[in-house]
């Protein structure tokens, strides 16, 4: 069944199919990457060292917070992409209208919680004295916006749960748009700063969801009844069970960014923003990993749906190669103009600028040459998420947090402040060993492709 720019992923080319969800979704997440950037870049470039290494400091925890958003929707969309594979409607509508309650509800708790925890947290964290009242503005700013990133994630979420990778990339080219326009604006001439960043940021995302909705209400066989609009038990428990693992994932991957932030901020002030500068393209670094994961994620939930493990093998398999391609392809990117970009966000004395692009360079480097860990990471708990194994992920998540922070606990002792750098790779490499035996013993586990071929194999 396809409607508008909705694709049935269970049959065709396995590769072919996830290319043609992940390619939207890729150019969706470099507007979204490019207002992040562009963000941190004229805050730090009007504002200096200073004002960028606030934004250093609220990044984790804002970090953990949009992460549960993000679980949540991205979880409740898996049984909608079974449902569709299935092409059974009735049930998709169900899903839909029962994940609406549940977002509405969940994104304003999550908000309020965010609100209450930010002063303690930030002190907890130890955040310097001269960068806390500038992180403590931003992130309420952001947390007020919460209910809306909540709208916009479960709207793309639906999307993309249909196989439609473009409408999500329209919204983020709206919402770039938006987003660095109110930059310029707030923080350019208006002088606002971190206030001006996060208030961009907030009105942007109120854009893109608004966007979503529209494209979702030309979709008339999605259209939910009144009867869809009640909560069913069987249904929302199952919403639930898949959005409440991937949301508690997402948190423990936070906090443990967390603690590793809680011992960067020891650091000086340069370092700080270096690693800051450093850590805004690491979005930038994972664009591709991110789109093809999702797009892995579609494509497994619809094949789960029409009962054919085979297809997931083989596209899972391939898109695999895809991607370890593409991460080499993006370190030898950040090789060459890597250093200028990190320049960009800087401003101060020449010795601060100096000091803070040679950490960042650093550390961007560094990851740069592990990318495929990153990339082979995505791939595979996307494919286990989409098949609606949430544990496995989840535990890989602890994993995670258990090589960031022990390595950055234990490595500066060792080898200086690198530690805290490769402390990020170790993470990486302790999800790998979790998820890709898990996945290939999950397909055992429901008999891979030794099941007969069904429709369209």
């Amino acid at each position: 069944m396809r409607t508008l720019h909705t694709r049935d992923m269970t049959q065709g080319r396995p590769l072919r199919l996830i290319l043609s969800v992940a390619f939207p979704l890729m150019i969706g997440n470099i507007f979204q990457q490019l207002y992040t950037v562009v963000d941190a870049q004229i805050v730090g470039s009007v504002d200096g060292v200073h004002a960028l290494a606030a934004l250093g400091a609220a990044d984790w925890f804002n970090f953990l917070f949009l992460g549960i958003v993000q679980g949540l929707a991205q979880g409740f969309a898996i049984p909608m992409a079974h449902a569709f594979g299935a092409q059974d409607m009735p049930q998709l509508r169900r899903c839909v209208g029962n994940a609406v309650i549940l977002a509405a509800v969940l994104g304003i708790a999550v908000a309020l919680c965010a609100q209450v925890l930010v002063s303690p947290v930030l002190t907890l964290l130890g955040t310097r004295q001269e960068l806390f009242g500038m992180a403590r503005l931003y992130l309420r700013i952001l947390f007020s916006g919460f209910p809306l990133v909540m709208g916009f994630n479960l709207s793309a979420g639906i999307l993309r749960s249909l196989g439609d990778g473009r409408s999500p990339l329209y919204a983020m080219m709206v919402a770039s748009g938006v987003n660095i326009s109110l930059d310029l604006l707030f923080v350019a001439v208006f002088r606002w700063s971190v206030a001006g960043a996060a208030a961009a940021t907030v009105i942007a995302q109120g854009a893109s969801f608004l966007f979503c909705l529209y494209r979702l209400s030309r979709l008339s066989f999605l259209r939910p009844g009144r009867e869809d609009l009640r909560l069913q038990r069987s249904v929302w428990t199952r919403l639930v069970s898949m959005g409440l693992p991937i949301a508690a994932q997402n948190a423990i991957i936070g906090a443990g960014g967390m603690a590793v932030q809680s011992i960067v901020n020891t650091m000086d002030v340069a370092f700080i923003a270096g690693y800051t500068a450093t850590n805004k393209l690491y979005g930038v670094l994972e664009i591709a990993a991110i789109s093809c994961g999702y797009a892995v994620s579609t494509y497994a939930g619809q094949n789960l749906g029409a009962g054919k493990l085979g297809r997931i093998r083989r596209g899972v398999f391939q898109a695999a190669i895809m991607s370890v391609a593409i991460a080499m392809v993006t370190a030898g990117v950040m090789f060459l103009v890597g250093r200028p970009i990190i320049g960009g966000f800087l401003s101060g004395s020449e010795a601060e600028v100096s000091a803070a692009s040679a950490y960042g360079c650093e550390f961007l480097y560094l990851m740069s040459m592990f990318l495929p860990v990153l990339y082979l990471l995505h791939n595979y708990r996307s494919a286990l998420q989409g098949m609606g194994c949430a544990l496995m992920p989840m535990v890989s998540g602890i994993f995670e947090l258990i090589m960031r922070v022990g390595s950055a606990a234990f490595l500066p002792g060792i080898l200086g402040y690198q530690g805290l750098f490769i402390a990020e790779v170790l993470a990486w490499a302790g999800a790998d060993l979790v998820l890709l035996p898990s996945y290939y013993l999950f397909l055992r586990h429901f008999g891979g492709g030794h099941l007969p071929p069904s429709r369209g194999e």
